[in-house]
C-alpha cells in the first residue's frame, strides 16, 4: 500500500474510532443507544491505527476494565453487571416516565430494556477482573 494511502487509512480509522468512542460514551446515558458495540469498534479502530490511543482506551480507569474483559472473553464482574443494569433501568424508566407520552415509544423502550437486560445477564460472570488494585472486602 502506498505511503499516502496508508496515512489516509490511519487517519480514517482514528476518526472512526473517535466517533465510535463518543457514541459509546453517549450510549452510557441514552438508553436506546448501545455502548458496548461502539466501544469495541473504537478499540478495533485504534488497535489498527494508533497504539497510543488503543493503550489509552484499554487503560482508561473508567471503561478500560470493561473493554479488556469483553475483548479477552473474561466477562463482567457481578458488580459491573449490577452497575450496568442499575444505570440501564434508571435511564430507561426515567425516559419512559418523563420524556415521552407515546405508548408506542414506551413499548419500544420496554423491549430494548428487556433485550439488553437479558444480554447483560447472559454475559459470562467473571470472579474479578484484575485491575491491579487490591481485592475489596475482608
Amino acid at each position: 500500500m502506498p505511503v499516502a494511502a496508508a496515512g489516509l487509512k490511519r487517519r480514517l480509522l482514528i476518526v472512526t474510532g473517535s466517533v465510535a468512542f463518543g457514541l459509546g460514551l453517549v450510549g452510557i446515558f441514552v438508553p436506546v443507544l448501545p455502548t458496548t458495540p461502539f466501544l469495541l469498534l473504537a478499540a478495533t479502530c485504534y488497535m489498527r491505527s494508533s497504539q497510543r490511543l488503543y493503550s489509552w482506551l484499554v487503560q482508561n480507569r473508567f471503561i478500560g476494565n470493561y473493554i479488556r474483559g469483553y475483548l479477552e472473553g473474561r466477562g463482567m464482574t457481578l458488580r459491573m453487571k449490577a452497575c450496568t443494569l442499575g444505570l440501564l433501568w434508571v435511564a430507561v424508566m426515567s425516559t419512559a416516565a418523563f420524556a415521552t407520552d407515546s405508548l408506542a415509544l414506551r413499548i419500544v423502550l420496554a423491549v430494548v430494556l428487556v433485550g439488553v437486560t437479558m444480554h447483560i445477564v447472559l454475559i459470562k460472570a467473571a470472579a474479578r477482573i484484575d485491575d491491579g488494585a487490591p481485592p475489596a472486602g475482608p
